[in-house]
């Protein structure tokens, strides 16, 4: 059985469409930033807690993915989820005009086993209006965006271009998940 720990509501409806059959339970954890932390280490080690946390809890035999997804801003600032309408002002002009990284952890952990991974995006974003950004925090949707936007949803209009996996700017890299989750099960039936 497959269990996401995660409350995202996208990275549900990815592996939804991808066809995996799950559950979710959601890890309390801290995800606060440790001193000199690279993006790839912070997001692979809260995905690594995310999938420790629920594995507690869950049958022996399930097998836990936690996936954690960080925004770095040109000028190497890492960006989650903005804190009001004004840091998310913030972020889309630290990203308007440039092109930024999207990194996501992905941990996948059953009985003693354990695999972590993290896939690499590059986002270019076109210049936006004070006007454009003010308009788009009404929407409501930059509120609880890494990086205060979802390409899924109305930034799109402002992405001409992307380097790598769009799953993963929307929340879980699907094509890593599944290489991963046919590693781990290509390990259990050895």
């Amino acid at each position: 059985m497959l269990v996401l720990a995660s409350a995202s509501p996208r990275r549900r409806e990815l592996l939804a469409q991808a066809g995996y059959e799950f559950s979710t339970a959601v890890a309390g954890i801290d995800e606060s930033v440790r001193e000199g932390e690279n993006p790839i280490a912070y997001v692979t080690r809260l995905a690594r807690e995310k999938a420790v946390a629920v594995h507690a809890v869950q049958p022996a035999d399930s097998i836990v993915l936690g996936a954690d997804t960080t925004v770095v801003s040109p000028t190497g600032e890492m960006l989650g989820k903005p804190e009001n309408d004004q840091d998310a002002a913030r972020m889309l002009r630290l990203l308007a005009g440039a092109t930024h990284t999207v990194i996501t952890g992905v941990a996948l952990l059953q009985g003693s086993h354990a695999e972590t991974a993290a896939e690499v995006t590059y986002v270019t974003m076109r210049t936006l209006s004070d006007a454009e950004i003010a308009s788009y925090i009404q929407t409501g949707e930059p509120r609880d965006k890494a990086g205060a936007y979802a390409i899924q949803g109305y930034a799109a209009r402002w992405i001409p271009r992307i380097h790598g996996c769009y799953f993963n700017v929307v929340g879980l890299p699907l094509a890593l998940v599944t290489a991963m989750l046919e590693g781990i099960q290509a390990k259990r039936t050895r």
